[in-house]
């Protein structure tokens, strides 16, 4: 019986929701704007799910595709699947309803949970996949979905047997323009990021409050900003949309401990004029971590200088590694992204594979593990190029110091990160193309003071198209008719021709080069 195993046996079967609603039943684990749960109603409801999911057929290994904003309904998807041996896929739900259906689709899931106010996604999965077994709607009716809460109450609340640990299998856009699922065929053996984060956090479940900024799609938010913090039988405090005084009010209101953020959050709350900052307490806020992209040193100068020395940064990514900073070993060398943790590796590399004398910029790899290996979901060549022996690279570029600090120096040109978010200039470029003005266009991030990066779509026009205000008009129309909010070109700028190299390749390097002349990349 579930009911007689230990703590430790029921953690090694995914189960640490159940082990925190036995320690503390009455205890908020989740507050959001959308419903709380308490431990105990967050471990029921997982325990309902599985039983609706195995109703249905689904198997240790299956596939579960969530679309959901952050809420209570996300929480016990993830518990869910992982305790019952699934996949989870969580969608950004950014997408257009195309890239949505297709992650669905190539994701191999056979249930899919979705929230009312992706409806229209939702219905593009449903035609494109033949695959689903299941499909569950909440926070608003969708077509052909049976209703979350209805589906629960039929089954049976008491911690499964038979648990098992599932997985998660995330998918990061790639310059061919589609979605990849990370995906370990074995689960890694320890997550050495996590147990730093661990350390570092030093949890305190009776007083602690973890507020969620970012959504949980996203490896970091999900990752860092939940899943840890929730193992560790953390309260955590769900923000639906994200926004600089709201967070310092849920900090001042909640005396929330710990979060992450992104540069941007932190430029936008920097901004905020003194008297709205000087409104709320944040003085409870002792653990505030960041990542997912440079952070300007005077920026988190600043919020050290406003939280005190609280800041804890990272480098990693959805397929692995992990590069950490503490607060004083940052002020002592302002900029730097740390060294690798305990048993993470990497070294730095020219273009030809060829190790670069310390102090000399290079393409950062990582070591693999032996263990948990990522590979990229049904693609195999996107995977070996990734890897160089049992070492894989994101293409970021980085100097190691004489005390093997890592700095970040830039990253490959294909890449843009606005407000922490990766956009990957192909599945703009192939939309703009399109039109019936348009010759060529390759698009670029360019700086932006609020959001480190924005999207600048350089253009060559059809033969006899002027380089008019109309025309751009015409362009931004026709963006924003086919692209989502994030990807969609800020400013154009028209040229004679762009540079290309001697197969006809567009060399983006050298379309951005001249935005970023005069400015240091480096962090």
């Amino acid at each position: 019986m579930t009911s007689s195993l230990t703590d430790e046996q029921l953690i090694a079967q995914g189960m640490h929701v159940a082990v925190h609603a036995r320690r503390s039943p009455d205890r908020l684990a989740i507050i959001s704007p959308s419903g709380n749960l308490t431990w105990a109603e967050f471990n029921a409801k997982a325990n309902q799910l599985v039983q609706v999911f195995r109703s249905q057929g689904l198997q240790v290994g299956d596939g579960v595709a969530l679309l959901a904003h952050n809420g209570p309904e996300f929480a016990i998807v993830w518990a869910a699947t992982q305790r019952a041996g699934l996949r989870l896929t969580a969608v950004n739900w950014h997408q257009s309803p195309e890239l949505v259906a297709y992650v669905v689709d190539n994701s191999d899931a056979r249930a899919l949970v979705a929230s009312g106010r992706f409806a229209a996604a939702a219905g593009e999965a449903v035609k494109l996949s033949d695959k689903l077994r299941v499909k569950l709607g909440f926070a608003g009716a969708i077509e052909g979905f049976e209703d979350f809460e209805t589906a629960l109450a039929r089954e049976g609340a008491e911690n499964i047997a038979d648990a098992e640990p599932g997985s998660t299998m995330l998918y990061t856009s790639g310059t061919t323009g589609r979605p990849k699922g990370v995906y370990r065929r074995t689960r890694p053996v320890v997550s050495q990021l996590t147990a730093v984060c661990n350390e570092t956090a030093a949890w305190n479940p009776a007083t602690d409050i973890s507020l969620l900024t970012g959504p949980l799609y996203h490896a970091a938010p999900l990752g860092i900003n939940f899943v840890i913090p929730i193992n560790a039988g953390v309260t955590t405090l769900l923000m639906d949309k994200w926004d600089a005084e709201e967070t310092l009010r849920l900090i001042a209101t909640h005396k929330a401990t710990h979060t992450h953020v992104v540069p941007t959050m932190m430029h936008r709350m920097l901004q905020l004029p003194e008297e709205t900052r000087s409104k709320y307490d944040v003085s409870s806020m002792r653990w505030m971590i960041h990542g997912a992209a440079p952070c300007p040193a005077h920026v988190k100068k600043a919020m050290m200088d406003w939280f005190g020395p609280v800041l804890f940064e990272y480098y990693s990514s959805t397929e692995g590694g992990g590069v950490f900073v503490r607060p004083h070993e940052w002020l002592k060398k302002p900029g730097t992204v740390g060294k690798p943790v305990p048993g993470v590796e990497i070294k730095l590399l020219d273009i030809d594979g060829n190790p670069v004398p310390q102090g000399q910029e290079g393409l950062i790899y990582v070591k693999a593990p032996a263990t948990g290996r990522f590979e990229y979901y049904k693609e195999g060549g996107k995977t070996d190029a990734s890897y160089r022996g049992d070492w894989f690279t994101l293409g970021d570029m980085g100097k190691l110091d004489a005390d093997g600090d890592l700095f970040l120096t830039g990253r490959t040109a294909e890449l843009i990160i606005s407000g922490g978010v990766n956009i990957y200039p192909v599945e703009i470029d192939e939309v703009l193309i399109r039109h019936p003005l348009v010759a060529d266009a390759a698009v670029v991030g360019v700086p932006n003071e609020d959001w480190g990066e924005e999207i600048k779509a350089v253009v060559e026009l059809k033969d006899g198209v002027a380089r008019s205000e109309e025309t751009k008009q015409a362009i931004f129309d026709f963006a924003k008719d086919r692209l989502p909010g994030f990807q969609r070109p800020r400013t154009i700028d028209f040229v004679d021709t762009l540079p290309r190299n001697a197969a006809g390749k567009v060399l983006r390097a050298q379309v951005r080069a001249p935005y970023w002349a005069g400015r240091s990349k480096s962090i």
